[in-house]
């Protein structure tokens, strides 16, 4: 038996953000630094609760000066 064709490119609809019309793509785009600046701030975020929580600099807690 044989296996059915793969769909052409031109047939396929291009995934889209739930939250804009941008499409997903690597490197420097508009979409990839959102993305990026998004994951930053709940980085910082984390970074703050850290040091709130354990009283400390995050650096110091991390091991990283003494």
């Amino acid at each position: 038996m044989s296996s059915p064709a793969p769909a052409s490119d031109s047939e396929a609809i291009p995934a889209t953000s739930a939250t804009t019309s941008d499409v997903p793509a690597f490197g420097w785009s508009g979409y990839a630094e959102r993305v990026n600046g998004r994951f930053a701030m709940l980085g910082f975020a984390a970074v703050l609760l850290i040091e709130a929580l354990s009283g400390d600099t995050f650096l110091h807690w991390a091991g990283l000066v003494p």
